[in-house]
């Protein structure tokens, strides 16, 4: 199988070992197991419960605790609907490899996470790009979408809330995109791996899963509940899927841990105080960002409506890999080249890490800013 290279992973793997402020990181920040514990009315004492647990694969599927926990997010989705993958990437690319052949057509957004367009492209499917434009706010324009959408169309792939821009498509867009994908009798996947960050409301959007018949969901445990170590995700999807990907998963993952299995169905089963500290984290970031760029006159932005991540353009005259290099080599400071999402001339925020890690890290950024905004005029 030949694949390009994953542009954003690359990146990640090189360099955030070695900046002083991660602001490409994308997880809200991290927990402890100590802390898991504490939010969910624990102590270490209850760390015991493991010492017993002989160390098998465990439930193939998922354990029953597990894959109610998972199911009880969606409005419609039963334990029998949820299989537990090696993480949201796990989940994407058995669906990919279980849904898509040579020659299909398949339709992706971009941007988006690679795997959704590079997976079915080396597989020999016909990977027809849905750009994702600025000026409607990085939401998809559903009468471009319904002209793509072929009868036959095998596939349409969306990311809600999006990855990198933060943008949201509500339970009406959805809703219209479910249809579009009925009249062409497309599967319709969607990436939902920072659902429950949304910033208005109870922050936990619709579910492509429960307003479709083949709508299909895939998360995990990284991104919202802050426990990407444990590399938990999971598909939820009409029976015959979960069936289909049992077949590809067989080959490849065998079962997900069993300590995993127990941390993620522990802090799911107290998702409701998980979710509270990230919303806190992420609505008073994006304060935090949004203040900043309200004084960087090189800065513009499309404000994110959900995640944990933005795109921010830059105005200067430089690649954003070399933008990003620059900074990172004269401040410390992390970010991720728009050119690793095919959108070159923006460069990815994270900024749901610790507040204070964001501050010190914008303000040298703003020095960065200075500095070449000052090389720009005298020139």
């Amino acid at each position: 199988m030949d694949i390009k290279p994953f542009g954003v992973e690359i990146w990640m793997n090189e360099y955030e070992l070695k900046c002083e402020f991660n602001l490409a990181e994308t997880c809200v920040e991290s927990i402890t197991i100590a802390q898991l514990l504490t939010l969910a009315g624990r102590n270490d004492t209850d760390l015991s419960e493991l010492l017993p647990m002989k160390m098998t694969y465990g439930a193939i599927e998922g354990s029953d605790r597990l894959r109610n926990a998972v199911a009880a997010l969606y409005e419609r989705q039963k334990p029998e609907n949820i299989v537990a993958t090696h993480g949201t990437i796990g989940a994407n690319a058995l669906v990919h490899q279980a849904l898509v052949s040579r020659g299909d057509r398949v339709i992706s957004v971009i941007p988006t996470y690679q795997q959704h367009y590079s997976i079915p492209e080396s597989i020999g499917a016909e990977v027809v790009p849905l750009i994702l434009r600025e000026e409607n706010g990085f939401l998809p324009d559903l009468a471009e979408l319904e002209r793509l959408a072929t009868p036959g169309t095998r596939l349409i792939a969306i990311n809600n809330p999006n990855n990198p821009t933060g943008a949201l498509m509500d339970r009406e867009m959805l809703l219209a995109i479910a249809q579009i994908a009925r009249q062409a009798g497309a599967w319709l996947l969607c990436d939902e791996v920072y659902r429950g960050t949304d910033q208005d409301g109870a922050g936990m959007t619709a579910s492509v899963a429960d307003l479709y018949e083949k709508g299909i969901s895939t998360a995990g445990m990284s991104k919202a509940f802050s426990l990407a170590g444990l590399r938990l995700g999971w598909i939820a999807a009409p029976r015959e899927v979960i069936e289909a990907v049992m077949h590809h998963r067989d080959y490849n993952t065998i079962s997900v841990g069993m300590i995993d299995d127990h941390f993620a169905a522990l802090a799911l089963e107290h998702r409701d105080k998980i979710l509270a500290r990230s919303q806190s984290i992420t609505r008073g970031n994006l304060k935090i960002l949004a203040d900043w760029i309200e004084n960087e006159p090189l800065i513009s932005w499309v404000r994110p409506r959900s995640g944990t991540t933005a795109l921010l353009k830059y105005d200067l005259d430089m690649p954003s890999r070399d933008f990003c290099i620059a900074l990172l080599q004269e401040t410390g400071v992390m970010f991720t080249p728009g050119s690793t999402m095919e959108m070159e001339g923006y460069v990815r925020i994270g900024y749901a890490n610790a507040p204070e890690v964001l501050v010190a890290g914008l303000a040298k950024v703003s020095e960065f800013l200075a500095r070449r905004g000052e090389g720009r005029t005298s020139a």
